[in-house]
């Protein structure tokens, strides 16, 4: 015969070598700290998306009933044009080009530090770069990441 052994059900014996390899996955899993609990642990049912997460804002004698937090933002961004309206002081230059979620390339008008914003009973140092685009009135300021970091401390 050759030296091959015939198996009169060779699809059994394949599910079988297929089990026991599973199992020997599974086993190796377990002793893997950090994949236990993927293993024992069910998956978190998907949720909807909740939307677009606004505050109210205050700045001086504007107040903003929704200033966008987008926590996917690596900064905080205002308008040319509310920049001017507030009229708070001189913005610094800057060299640096900003690549949008469109993936177009825009040059900042410039950068204010250290910008006193108010939320709720809060008030908060917060740097903003501004940018020249056209102003959305009903969410005229994004607030990103670097705004968090002083929120969580306060709460």
């Amino acid at each position: 015969m050759g030296g091959f052994l015939h198996t009169p059900f060779p699809q059994r014996l394949a599910k079988y070598q297929k089990d026991e390899q599973y199992k020997k996955f599974l086993e190796m899993l377990k002793q893997i700290q950090t994949c236990s609990v993927v293993v024992t642990k069910p998956i978190a049912e998907k949720l909807s998306d909740p939307g677009s997460f606004t505050i109210p804002c205050t700045r001086g004698n504007f107040a903003y009933s929704k200033a966008l937090c987008d926590q996917g933002a690596s900064i905080n961004h205002m308008p040319l044009g509310i920049y001017k309206r507030l009229g708070i002081g001189r913005a610094r230059p800057t060299s640096v080009l900003l690549q949008l979620a469109d993936r177009t390339v825009k040059r900042p008008f410039g950068i204010l530090d250290d910008v006193l914003v108010q939320v709720g009973k809060f008030v908060f140092p917060a740097d903003f770069v501004i940018l020249d685009f056209r102003v959305e009135e009903e969410i005229p300021i994004i607030l990103g990441r670097p705004f968090f970091v002083h929120w969580e401390s306060f709460n």
